[in-house]
């Protein structure tokens, strides 16, 4: 079962908790989550929840891939699947789905097990083969550490490729931000 609106709103509600000047920045998701439509559901708009992982090596590098769909060097991320029981179990599935890396190889960031690293908005261009409007993505981001060297293995249909990059130049400015507080 996908996660449900109940568990979707206590992670965020956690998550500001921490970040309570990024309220208005998530109207959309509560827009979404007073609806009667499945939050995490691709087909749901005008916005609907995704979820990535950020992982952190030894050297402390964070991985980006690239998406095929978009071109752009992000974390490895996507929609939710019903059998996402929570948030963090699609960010890991979708680790391990585009990067290869099992759920077995990472370890969330110490005080970040229950609440995201960041929660972003973003905007999505119409897509007219798959009969969607412009919509946004709220992407809850999960912080893991990979336990030890793991090679990534890239989904070929989904990833053209990926690198390291260091805290200072990862792709993400809200990422970049709170990966400079962590110790």
């Amino acid at each position: 079962m996908a996660p449900s609106a109940h568990h979707i709103r206590s992670v965020t509600e956690a998550y500001l908790a921490r970040h309570p000047d990024e309220r208005d920045s998530l109207s959309v998701l509560f827009v979404v989550l007073s609806a009667s439509d499945d939050p995490t559901n691709r087909k749901t708009f005008p916005a609907h929840v995704t979820c990535s992982a950020v992982v952190i090596d030894g050297d402390r590098r964070v991985l980006h891939i690239v998406h095929k769909a978009s071109g752009k060097l992000l974390a490895p991320g996507g929609h939710n699947e019903a059998d996402d029981r929570h948030l963090r179990d699609a960010a890991l599935r979708e680790l391990h789905e585009e990067a290869g890396i099992p759920p077995s190889a990472v370890v969330p960031l110490s005080g970040f097990e229950d609440v995201p690293l960041d929660i972003d908005v973003h905007t999505i261009d119409a897509n007219p083969s798959k009969d969607e409007p412009a919509h946004h993505h709220v992407d809850f981001r999960w912080g893991f550490l990979l336990g030890a060297e793991h090679a990534v293995t890239l989904q070929e249909e989904e990833v053209d490729g990926y690198e390291w990059r260091s805290f200072t130049s990862a792709a993400s400015p809200t990422v970049r931000s709170k990966l400079a507080l962590l110790p």
